[in-house]
């Protein structure tokens, strides 16, 4: 019965360490992110779309995409799939793996992200990589993505984030998995770099501690407010992606929110609001807040663009 609390998301708001994860996220990815202008883009058959103005805006600088990763861009979650390619690589024993597995089970299942259930995965994967060079780790992750992750991403979103690309606009994701983790995903895809849970490191070695906590929920917003003032960017002008109700903090900075394969309380938020709306897991339209104009455009394939973005702390 304990798991059912994992149905009950309770409201979160800012706090100090939210803060302090967004800043983090911001400044690792600001430091050596770098777009591809050499990304390929795969044909497929265009999608009907109502009238409505062009967006993205091209030529519009100040105007950028924040992208969440987990059952946005990717069917399930990041840190269970690197979980899966550790296991293989015996950094952990199967009663390890078998908690990843339930814990990848529910997610997909239930379609929810718990705070303390997502903190709970990423305690465990702190844990396990504790000791480990950052190297090692990103030289791993490059291999799990290719073995479990490339498969799973949504074409339809991967053709979202192209459209804004095409339009000259820089395309970030925003996500609680690791941040090297986030930027391998960031690269394949072409986009310009990734916003994400910054695990502390000195010399390059992993400390098994957080930089503040997890992105999630207010953090994430946080983490975007901090960018675009970096990168000068106009929030009324830019976009953001999800599919959880845990993003409304971020979905609500921006001018153009969009719910991606949105679960039933965002779906409800969206609607309530006149959000722009896509669902991508069945062969049917989802019911229309709005259809993203970018919804016709191709799925992308993977890009070779460099968006690594690694934050260190020195003692």
């Amino acid at each position: 019965m304990a798991a059912l609390g994992w149905l009950t998301p309770r409201r979160r708001s800012a706090t100090a360490r939210s803060v302090l994860a967004g800043e983090a996220a911001a400044e690792a990815a600001r430091r050596t992110s770098a777009a591809d202008d050499d990304a390929a883009l795969l044909t497929a058959t265009p999608e009907e779309a109502p009238e409505e103005p062009a967006f993205p805006v091209a030529g519009d600088v100040r105007a950028a995409a924040f992208f969440d990763l987990d059952n946005t861009v990717m069917q399930g979650a990041a840190i269970f799939h690197f979980g899966r390619g550790l296991y293989k690589r015996k950094f952990f024993e199967r009663r390890e793996l078998t908690r990843f597995a339930w814990q990848q089970a529910w997610f997909r299942l239930a379609g929810v992200e718990d705070p303390e259930h997502m903190q709970d995965a990423r305690d465990s994967a702190l844990s396990i990589v504790k000791g480990h060079r950052v190297s090692e780790l990103m030289s791993i992750g490059e291999e799990i993505y290719d073995e479990y992750m490339a498969d799973r991403i949504w074409p339809g979103t991967r053709a979202l984030a192209q459209a804004h690309l095409d339009a000259g606009q820089k395309v970030w994701l925003v996500t609680a998995a690791p941040v090297e983790t986030a930027t391998i995903i960031a690269r394949r895809l072409g986009l310009t770099g990734a916003l994400g849970t910054v695990a502390e490191s000195v010399d390059g070695v992993y400390t098994g501690r957080l930089v503040g906590e997890p992105l999630h929920g207010p953090a994430k917003a946080e983490a975007v407010r901090a960018l675009a003032a970096a990168e000068d960017l106009d929030l009324d002008r830019c976009a953001a992606y999800s599919d959880s109700h845990n993003d409304i903090p971020m979905l609500s900075l921006v001018g153009h929110p969009y719910a991606i394969n949105p679960d039933t309380k965002l779906r409800k938020y969206a609607r309530a609001r006149d959000w722009r709306l896509r669902d991508y897991r069945t062969g049917r339209k989802a019911a229309k807040v709005g259809i993203p104009a970018a919804a016709g455009v191709g799925a992308l394939a993977g890009g070779t663009a460099a968006a690594l973005a690694l934050h260190r702390r020195r003692r």
